[in-house]
């Protein structure tokens, strides 16, 4: 689904996700899912989007169309890489996110780091996806 730049649009983004996690995302993450796919968003508003332009958050089965499949999050943006998103080692949960927790703003891929079972970012031309995973039954395992 395509958002506006608009700090509100993160409010029907929390929407959106809820809605698909609740119908076929992992039982008991629900919250879990909602948050990351909201900082995200939040990272896109901020960040990734030059004014005049939005975003698209896809929302897919992650492992195919099985029953026992997770959830991915996708969040397209249009920047021009050099947005913010501070990443010091190889994507995924063993990924290193930089960052101090004490620092004002800047936790969002902390707490996605944290959350999701997998994440990563896949640089286009121009703007980026940053994505996550869910398991619904654990581990999605390794990349």
């Amino acid at each position: 689904m395509f958002f506006l730049r608009r700090r509100d649009s993160v409010a029907s983004v929390r929407e959106f996700v809820r809605r698909a996690a609740e119908e076929w995302g992992p039982g008991g993450r629900v919250d879990d899912v909602v948050l990351c796919a909201s900082e995200l968003a939040a990272n896109a508003v901020v960040h990734g989007v030059p004014a005049g332009r939005g975003y698209l958050v896809r929302v897919e089965r992650a492992g195919g169309a099985r029953a026992a499949a997770g959830l991915r999050i996708e969040v397209h943006d249009s920047g021009d890489g050099r947005d913010g998103v501070r990443l010091s080692g190889a994507a995924g949960a063993a990924g290193a996110v930089g960052g101090e927790v004490s620092e004002e703003s800047g936790r969002g891929l902390i707490i996605v780091n944290a959350l999701a079972d997998r994440w990563g970012v896949s640089v286009r031309q121009p703007g980026k996806i940053v994505w996550c995973e869910f398991a619904a039954g654990g581990d999605l395992g390794s990349q």
